[in-house]
């Protein structure tokens, strides 16, 4: 079996794992009186495994994801001379006067 989709399946198995971790926190902390509902409803079940499935694409995506973005090597390792840093040019400030109002304002 090729390598990457050895990681990928052991990816996929590392998130479902973390999804049914979730999902029973989820119903032991009763978040949202979720334990009631699944267990008081004849869907129930049929609720806990799809929140466990839907869970479970996410995280395997995203534990997927993780572990591709790990492999990439460093940019600051091996290559060439660094490009030079802009200089940002000098900036002249002009003054320019300004008239002053000493009329009284009045109050509305």
């Amino acid at each position: 079996m090729p390598d990457l989709i050895r990681l990928y399946i052991r990816q996929v198995v590392i998130g479902f794992v973390i999804s049914a971790a979730f999902v029973a926190m989820i119903l032991w902390f009763n978040v949202a009186n979720l334990w009631h509902l699944v267990t008081h409803d004849p869907a129930g079940p049929l609720a806990v495994l799809l929140l466990w499935m839907f869970n479970g694409i996410v995280f395997s995506g995203v534990q997927f994801g993780i572990s591709i973005m790990r492999m990439a090597e460093r940019e600051d390792e091996g290559g060439g001379p660094r490009a030079p840093e802009a200089v940002e040019p000098a900036l002249d400030y002009a003054t320019v006067p300004a008239r002053v109002d000493d009329r009284p304002r009045r109050r509305i």
